[in-house]
Parts: C-alpha cells; structure tokens; sequence
C-alpha cells in the first residue's frame, strides 16, 4: 500500500510540474527569459532589450596602459638640528641641512611628441624630475607649466611617436557605468583598477586658494598613494579623469576616489600650452550651497543651486542684473545643484565668452545672458608673466632698458633662487645666462629648450649686474 500510494504522489507531483512549465511557456509566449545556474557565476551585460555579450574591459586597458607613466621626483628640505649640550657651552649650536627627499606619482601621455598631465601636488617643489615609461625607458622631464588652483601640471619629455591616451568626455558619463584607473604608482609598470562612477561634483576641499576648482567625479575603482595623476579611462579607451585623491582614515584605499574631469583637464592644459597660465572666466559672485536650511533662512522654494551671497560690482553677474540674493539655477542648459557644479561648468569658458544664467527671484525663473570676466574683472585673455621656475631657478627676461645699461644683445636674468642645481654650482640670484652650452639665450624659450635638450651637462656664461662675468658648469 505504501508502495502503491508513494507512486501515485510522485507520478502526481510529474504530471503537476510539467502542466506548470506548459502553463508558463503559454503564458509566456514569445517573450525572452534569461535563467542563471545558482551555481555558475553571473557574467556583466550590456542590457539592450536582448541579452548581450558579456562585458570587457580588456580593450580599455589594453589602449591605455601603454601610456601611463611613472612619475620621479626629487626635492629638497631644509632640517634643522639642535644639540643642547653644544648650546650649554657655546650657545646656538643648531645646524640646517638640505636633505633630499624622493616622491613618486603617475601621469598620462596626452600626446605623441611627449606632453604628460599629472597632478601638481606630485610636482610641487621638485628640483629633478624623471619619467619612466611602460616600456622602462626613462627621460628627464620638464615642468611646462602648472595651476595649483585645480591640481594639475603639465609635463614634457623629449620623445617622440609615443602612446597617448585621447581625451572622452566626462559629462556623457552617467552613474554606474564602468571605468578603469590607470596608473604606474611604484614603478609597477602598470595597475588596473575597475569600478562605476558612483557621484559626480564632489567637493572635498584638498584645493587651497580662493578660486580653487574641486568638481571630483567619484568612483570605488581602488587607488593607492602613487596612483595620483593617473588615467580614468572609460570602456572606450578615452580619458574622462585625473586620478587625484583617495578618502581614507588610513592612507589605504577603503571604497571611494576621486578624479578631476577630463572637461576641467583638458580646458587647464589647452590653456597652459597656450598661454602659459589658466584663462579663468568668474561670474563676480560669492557662492553659498543652497540645502534645507539655507533654504529655511532665506524663505527659498528650492533646496538646491547656489545663492548669490554678494555680487561683485561692475563683475559679470553684475553687469547682467543679478543680485545677492539670487538663487543660480542653471548655467547654459546644465543644473547647477551646487557649488562645485557651477565652478564645474564656469571652468570650460573664457573670459569674453557669453553664458545664460538662469537663476530664481522671489520664486520666479529669470534667465540673463552674462558676458564673463576674468579674475582681474577684464572681458581679455591673458598671457603669462615672463618669469618660469626651473631646477629651483626662476627666470626673467630682461628689460631693453637692462640690456642697454649692461651694453648687451640678449640675455635672461635669474631672478629668484631656491636650493637646486643653480645654486649648489654656486650661482647666485641676479645672475644674466648670455650663453648655454655655447647657444645664445635671449628668451625662457631658449633657457626651456636647451635644458630640455640637454644630456650630462651644462655649461653657463654670463655677467651680474655689477659688470662681472662668471661661468660656471654642473651636471643635469
């Protein structure tokens, strides 16, 4: 009987499961159901109302590794030591040393004939700097410009025909969608790192200055010290970001970093390469994040953009009618949430250009059209002043009223001194370089171009002001 009834339930159970799978392909006629094995891994895909190919990042690394560098820097500090039983007997016995410090970062090649983007905190002060290639040739670098204000410096190395990565754009980067980190951070050759964008506009406040431009796009793809001025690269293979900060209470990596967008990089290295300095455009106002009790405060209808705390007179917003007060709503056709937003989208225009400006007064939208101004309030671009800073040397060129009183053609004057190699070959401040390696120097340019050019050493000609010529010779 147990027998004869366990068989009838199992022949029940048969029947009953497969009337339900006829049931469900009925009822599920002609529609598409993707079944995952529990016991099989799930594969990444490309969602487009059929079921894809399984997602690969392989190309993007592949295109890019090539041209992420190894960045060396070396730097001096100055340490002073104190021996208090030498101060008991003879007084002030502290003695200061100049010792050598080494950093390291990662950059990217931009470019085939050399020019490299890094972070300037990964530059900042150094007297050498060296860059060693995924390849492992290593070249000497030169500093071609840099603006604290966003973090990012721009390098040169004397090489041609080499692997660079092409800027994309990070506005068409959306959250979650997939992105690499790309870096070389202890002479590894390469580290790659995957991860979604998980928020844009992160203002962290590691910037100083007044006009600093913090508009991180985060990510959890992990970073490491080392990693900062690397790539942040989409699937494609195309620059979206400079890898610049990690936040951790450890100095390790623990979920989230954060890299400059490659509209920000590419508007600051255009401008350095161009101008020498970073053609800023400002709207004249003092910023305040709007949020709920900004909101409550000043009686606003919204909880987002960004209130006009005080207006510049005779500035842009000024010019246009906006006043303290305002709420800035949108810029152009772009959201202005917040403050990093704003800097964000005000970062890729010049001064002279024109923008909407769309803000909220007494709870009404009012859209003016603002001509931009620079930092000085001028509608002009503006070159950089004729002074560069080389192997803790800072150079000037000369007035014609200078060359006149000196009774000479050509010449560049070296108008600040800091521990380097000038200074340690003895030269002093105020010196006139008239030759280098027997090549006349009548411009930066030349002084650039010949140290770039340079391989062992350099020798030096020139007078101080007081008539006496000098040369001197040191190894680079």
């Amino acid at each position: 009987m147990r027998t004869q009834k366990f068989s009838t339930l199992v022949i029940a159970a048969f029947l009953g499961g497969f009337i339900a799978v006829i049931a469900y392909s009925k009822f599920f006629d002609n529609k598409q159901v993707v079944y995952q094995n529990p016991f099989q891994p799930a594969r990444l895909t490309a969602y487009s109302g059929t079921v894809d190919q399984p997602f690969d990042l392989t190309y993007a690394a592949q295109q890019t590794i090539p041209a992420v560098v190894h960045v060396r820097t070396k730097s001096k500090i100055e340490t002073t030591y104190t021996n208090p039983l030498y101060d008991f007997f003879y007084g002030n016995g502290s003695i200061t040393r100049s010792e050598p410090v080494i950093g390291f970062g990662s950059g990217v090649i931009i470019t085939p004939d050399g020019f490299i983007v890094t972070n300037n905190h990964v530059i900042k002060g150094a007297e050498d700097i060296a860059v060693t290639l995924n390849d492992n040739r290593e070249f000497d670098a030169q500093i071609v410009a840099a603006d604290p204000s966003t973090d990012l410096a721009l390098l040169k190395i004397d090489a041609k025909n080499l692997a660079f990565i092409p800027f994309g754009n990070s506005d068409d980067m959306k959250l979650g969608e997939w992105v690499l980190a790309v870096g070389n951070p202890y002479n590894l050759t390469s580290t790659v790192t995957a991860g979604i964008i998980s928020a844009r506009a992160r203002n962290l406040d590691i910037i100083s200055g007044n006009y600093k431009i913090e508009s991180f796009l985060q990510t959890d793809a992990a970073l490491n010290p080392g990693n900062s001025g690397g790539a942040l690269v989409n699937i494609k293979g195309e620059l979206i970001g400079i890898t610049t900060a990690i936040m951790s209470p450890t100095g390790g990596f623990s979920g989230n970093s954060f890299a400059i967008p490659s509209t920000i990089v590419k508007k600051v290295i255009d401008d350095l390469k161009n101008y020498g300095k970073v053609q800023r455009a400002v709207l004249g106002v003092t910023p305040t994040d709007v949020n709920a009790e900004v909101a409550k405060q000043h009686k606003l209808s919204v909880t987002e953009g960004v209130y006009v705390s005080d207006v510049r007179n005779n500035g842009a917003a000024y010019d246009a009618g906006i006043k303290e007060g305002d709420v800035i709503l949108k810029l152009g056709n772009v959201s202005t949430e917040n403050t990093s937003r704003l800097q964000e989208e005000l970062s890729k225009f010049n001064p002279h250009e024109k923008v909407n400006v769309t803000i909220l007064r007494d709870n009404k939208e009012i859209t003016y059209t603002v001509t931009l101004k620079s930092l000085d309030n001028e509608i002009t671009l503006s070159k950089a002043s004729n002074e560069i800073t080389l192997m803790g040397a800072k150079f000037s060129e000369l007035s014609s009223e200078e060359k006149q009183k000196l009774g000479i053609k050509y010449g560049v004057k070296i108008s600040d001194l800091k521990p380097g190699k000038f200074s340690k070959a003895g030269i002093e401040e105020g010196f006139i370089i008239t030759r280098m390696n027997n090549n006349e120097v009548s411009s930066i340019d030349d002084v650039k171009n010949i140290l770039n050019k340079t391989r062992g050493g350099l020798y030096i000609e020139g007078l101080y002001p007081n008539g006496v010529i000098a040369y001197y010779a040191f190894g680079i």
